[in-house]
């Protein structure tokens, strides 16, 4: 059962991972953290979607099977792989890199590798053998109330995340934070979604489109942008 990792780390030869985050399995999102001048196999995932969010770190990422379609992305920088694209990600950075990968839905098995660095081609995703249980000093997000926010930092960077019957407090120019919905669609006038939970963009193409369209039950999104006045090391909950 996928929901055996809820509360894991898991141990990869890149580095490691935890579900930070679960919505009832629809959506959940995991913290990983890859090691300088390692990566993650070329891999995709059949059924599910995936996004990320790069927190720390300089990232390499391949996108498909071929090895001339490579970019490099830093903190804040968006992604997101439809289900069945193959991707891969290296750590340029000699922190390595720290993101918040995003699955809709959560399936931890749902996973198949093209090639990797360490033998793990014909493998399944990673047995309980290299598991950890989470203690109590490892962060786990929480899903807020409505009209009310949770505050995490990470470095010099500030994640909130709310749940809102409108996003009338976002802002159209702010260019440099991103959003990721949790929970929620924002629907055209016939009801059809026009961009769902699992998505990340940047905040202001968020609040662009709630204004356009419709948000008819509470929606829940997380927010990354950058704090200039603080630093923390690894993750810290703010009451």
């Amino acid at each position: 059962m996928d929901d055996y990792y809820s509360n894991k780390i898991v141990y990869k030869p890149w580095g490691y991972e935890y579900v930070i985050y679960n919505d009832a399995n629809l959506l959940a999102i995991t913290l990983v953290k890859i090691n300088y001048g390692h990566k993650t196999s070329l891999h995709c995932h059949p059924e599910k979607k995936t996004g990320f969010i790069i927190l720390e770190g300089k990232a390499q990422v391949q996108i498909g099977i071929y090895k001339e379609n490579i970019k490099n992305f830093s903190s804040l920088s968006r992604l997101v792989f439809r289900p069945g694209l193959f991707h891969s990600i290296k750590a340029n950075s000699k922190s390595g890199v720290y993101a918040l990968e995003f699955e809709t839905p959560f399936k931890k098995k749902d996973l198949v590798r093209l090639s990797d660095n360490y033998g793990r081609e014909s493998k399944k995703y990673e047995g309980k053998k290299f598991t950890k249980n989470l203690s109590s000093k490892d962060i786990k997000f929480k899903k807020p109330k409505l009209n009310k926010k949770n505050l995490y930092k990470f470095n010099n960077l500030d994640i909130e995340i709310l749940t809102r019957k409108n996003l009338k407090n976002l802002s159209k120019n702010d260019m440099l934070s991103t959003t990721a919905i949790l929970k929620g669609n924002i629907l055209d006038s016939k009801g059809k979604k026009v961009i769902s939970y699992g998505e990340i963009v940047k905040s202001c193409t968020l609040k662009i489109l709630s204004d356009k369209f419709y948000i008819k039950k509470p929606i829940t999104i997380l927010n990354v942008k950058k704090n200039k006045n603080r630093k923390v090391k690894n993750f810290k909950f703010i009451k």
